[in-house]
Protein backbone atom coordinates (compact mmCIF):
# COMPACT_ATOMS: atom_id res chain seq x y z
CA UNK A 1 0.00 0.00 0.00
CA UNK A 2 1.28 3.46 -0.92
CA UNK A 3 1.29 5.82 2.07
CA UNK A 4 2.30 8.91 0.08
CA UNK A 5 -1.25 10.22 -0.37
CA UNK A 6 -1.90 9.90 3.37
CA UNK A 7 1.39 11.65 4.16
CA UNK A 8 0.54 14.39 1.65
CA UNK A 9 -2.88 14.96 3.19
CA UNK A 10 -1.35 15.00 6.68
CA UNK A 11 1.24 17.61 5.62
CA UNK A 12 -1.51 19.71 4.04
CA UNK A 13 -3.71 19.47 7.12
CA UNK A 14 -0.86 20.55 9.41
CA UNK A 15 0.07 23.38 7.04
CA UNK A 16 -3.55 24.57 6.95
CA UNK A 17 -3.81 24.58 10.75
CA UNK A 18 -0.57 26.55 11.07
CA UNK A 19 -1.71 29.00 8.37
CA UNK A 20 -4.92 29.68 10.29
CA UNK A 21 -2.96 30.32 13.49
CA UNK A 22 -0.37 32.49 11.71
CA UNK A 23 -3.06 35.02 10.76
CA UNK A 24 -3.11 36.03 14.43
CA UNK A 25 0.68 36.15 14.89
CA UNK A 26 2.94 39.19 14.29
CA UNK A 27 3.23 39.85 10.55
CA UNK A 28 4.69 43.36 10.74
CA UNK A 29 6.93 45.21 13.13
CA UNK A 30 5.88 48.85 13.64
CA UNK A 31 8.65 51.43 13.93
CA UNK A 32 8.34 55.17 14.33
CA UNK A 33 9.99 57.14 11.53
CA UNK A 34 12.06 60.28 12.15
CA UNK A 35 9.24 62.42 10.75
CA UNK A 36 6.76 60.54 12.95
CA UNK A 37 8.85 61.27 16.05
CA UNK A 38 9.15 64.95 15.06
CA UNK A 39 5.39 65.18 14.44
CA UNK A 40 4.62 63.59 17.82
CA UNK A 41 7.03 65.94 19.54
CA UNK A 42 5.46 68.95 17.82
CA UNK A 43 1.94 67.86 18.73
CA UNK A 44 2.90 67.28 22.36
CA UNK A 45 4.47 70.75 22.53
CA UNK A 46 1.36 72.33 20.98
CA UNK A 47 -0.99 70.59 23.42
CA UNK A 48 1.23 71.49 26.40
CA UNK A 49 1.35 75.14 25.39
CA UNK A 50 -2.36 75.30 24.77
CA UNK A 51 -3.66 73.41 27.80
CA UNK A 52 -0.87 73.10 30.36
CA UNK A 53 0.72 75.17 33.07
CA UNK A 54 4.47 75.81 33.19
CA UNK A 55 5.21 72.56 35.08
CA UNK A 56 3.27 70.52 32.54
CA UNK A 57 4.97 72.35 29.67
CA UNK A 58 8.43 71.60 31.11
CA UNK A 59 7.58 67.92 31.55
CA UNK A 60 6.15 67.73 28.04
CA UNK A 61 9.27 69.38 26.64
CA UNK A 62 11.49 66.88 28.45
CA UNK A 63 9.38 63.94 27.27
CA UNK A 64 9.24 65.30 23.71
CA UNK A 65 13.04 65.49 23.57
CA UNK A 66 13.16 61.71 24.05
CA UNK A 67 10.84 61.01 21.09
CA UNK A 68 13.72 61.24 18.61
CA UNK A 69 15.38 58.27 20.32
CA UNK A 70 12.37 56.14 19.34
CA UNK A 71 12.91 56.75 15.62
CA UNK A 72 13.76 53.51 13.88
CA UNK A 73 13.00 51.30 16.87
CA UNK A 74 10.30 48.69 16.70
CA UNK A 75 7.64 49.73 19.19
CA UNK A 76 4.87 47.25 18.38
CA UNK A 77 3.81 44.37 16.16
CA UNK A 78 0.69 43.93 14.06
CA UNK A 79 -0.95 40.67 13.01
CA UNK A 80 -2.58 40.02 9.65
CA UNK A 81 -5.92 39.94 11.44
CA UNK A 82 -5.34 43.47 12.77
CA UNK A 83 -3.82 45.02 9.65
CA UNK A 84 -5.44 43.11 6.79
CA UNK A 85 -9.11 42.59 7.52
CA UNK A 86 -10.15 41.21 4.09
CA UNK A 87 -7.02 39.21 3.32
CA UNK A 88 -6.99 37.66 6.78
CA UNK A 89 -10.54 36.41 6.21
CA UNK A 90 -9.60 35.01 2.81
CA UNK A 91 -6.58 33.23 4.32
CA UNK A 92 -8.75 31.78 7.08
CA UNK A 93 -11.27 30.48 4.52
CA UNK A 94 -8.50 28.96 2.35
CA UNK A 95 -6.90 27.36 5.42
CA UNK A 96 -10.28 26.03 6.55
CA UNK A 97 -11.04 24.55 3.13
CA UNK A 98 -7.61 22.93 2.87
CA UNK A 99 -7.87 21.58 6.41
CA UNK A 100 -11.37 20.19 5.88
CA UNK A 101 -10.51 18.61 2.53
CA UNK A 102 -7.31 17.08 3.91
CA UNK A 103 -9.03 15.67 6.99
CA UNK A 104 -11.88 14.24 4.90
CA UNK A 105 -9.38 12.54 2.60
CA UNK A 106 -7.38 11.23 5.58
CA UNK A 107 -10.57 9.75 7.03
CA UNK A 108 -11.50 8.27 3.66
CA UNK A 109 -14.84 10.11 3.70
CA UNK A 110 -14.41 12.13 0.52
CA UNK A 111 -15.33 10.70 -2.84
CA UNK A 112 -13.71 13.55 -4.73
CA UNK A 113 -11.05 12.62 -7.28
CA UNK A 114 -7.98 14.82 -7.48
CA UNK A 115 -8.43 16.10 -3.95
CA UNK A 116 -4.72 16.63 -3.58
CA UNK A 117 -4.64 18.94 -6.59
CA UNK A 118 -7.51 21.00 -5.25
CA UNK A 119 -5.80 21.29 -1.88
CA UNK A 120 -2.59 22.40 -3.61
CA UNK A 121 -4.54 25.11 -5.47
CA UNK A 122 -5.95 26.43 -2.18
CA UNK A 123 -2.44 26.51 -0.71
CA UNK A 124 -1.13 28.24 -3.84
CA UNK A 125 -3.77 30.94 -3.57
CA UNK A 126 -2.90 31.45 0.09
CA UNK A 127 0.79 31.71 -0.81
CA UNK A 128 0.00 34.34 -3.45
CA UNK A 129 -1.92 36.45 -0.92
CA UNK A 130 0.93 36.19 1.59
CA UNK A 131 3.56 37.03 -1.04
CA UNK A 132 1.50 40.01 -2.15
CA UNK A 133 1.45 41.35 1.41
CA UNK A 134 5.16 40.69 1.78
CA UNK A 135 5.92 42.74 -1.32
CA UNK A 136 3.29 45.45 -0.70
CA UNK A 137 2.69 45.91 3.03
CA UNK A 138 -0.22 48.09 4.17
CA UNK A 139 0.27 51.83 3.88
CA UNK A 140 1.89 53.22 7.03
CA UNK A 141 1.33 56.90 6.02
CA UNK A 142 4.88 58.10 6.73
CA UNK A 143 4.65 58.42 10.53
CA UNK A 144 5.48 54.77 11.11
CA UNK A 145 7.16 52.14 8.99
CA UNK A 146 6.36 48.46 8.76
CA UNK A 147 8.88 45.64 8.53
CA UNK A 148 8.22 41.95 7.97
CA UNK A 149 7.99 39.93 11.15
CA UNK A 150 8.18 36.18 11.78
CA UNK A 151 4.44 35.50 11.50
CA UNK A 152 4.32 36.34 7.81
CA UNK A 153 7.22 33.96 7.13
CA UNK A 154 5.38 31.23 9.03
CA UNK A 155 2.28 31.91 6.93
CA UNK A 156 4.31 31.56 3.73
CA UNK A 157 5.93 28.35 4.94
CA UNK A 158 2.59 26.85 5.96
CA UNK A 159 1.02 27.77 2.60
CA UNK A 160 3.98 26.04 0.92
CA UNK A 161 3.34 22.98 3.12
CA UNK A 162 -0.28 22.91 1.92
CA UNK A 163 0.89 23.06 -1.70
CA UNK A 164 3.60 20.44 -1.18
CA UNK A 165 1.30 18.07 0.66
CA UNK A 166 -1.40 18.48 -1.97
CA UNK A 167 1.05 17.82 -4.79
CA UNK A 168 2.45 14.77 -2.98
CA UNK A 169 -1.04 13.39 -2.48
CA UNK A 170 -2.11 14.15 -6.06
CA UNK A 171 1.00 12.65 -7.64
CA UNK A 172 0.68 9.50 -5.55
CA UNK A 173 -2.99 9.15 -6.44
CA UNK A 174 -2.18 9.46 -10.12
CA UNK A 175 0.40 6.64 -9.97
CA UNK A 176 -1.93 4.10 -8.36
CA UNK A 177 -3.67 2.12 -11.05
CA UNK A 178 -5.18 -1.32 -10.58
CA UNK A 179 -3.32 -4.05 -12.48
CA UNK A 180 -6.39 -5.02 -14.45
CA UNK A 181 -6.65 -1.54 -15.98
CA UNK A 182 -3.60 -2.31 -18.07
CA UNK A 183 -4.27 -4.31 -21.18
CA UNK A 184 -2.61 -7.69 -21.52
CA UNK A 185 -0.32 -8.07 -24.43
CA UNK A 186 0.20 -11.45 -25.98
Amino acid sequence: MDDHPQLGFLISALGAAVLAVSVFLPWYGVSITASGAATAQQELTTVAQQYGNSTFQAGASQLGAEFSSLAGRQVATVSAHEALKDISKILLVLAGLALLASLLRLAGLSGLEGGGGQIAVAGGLAALFVLYRMLTPPDAQGLVSLSLNWGIWLALLSAAAIVGGGILAASSQGRRHPAESYGRQI
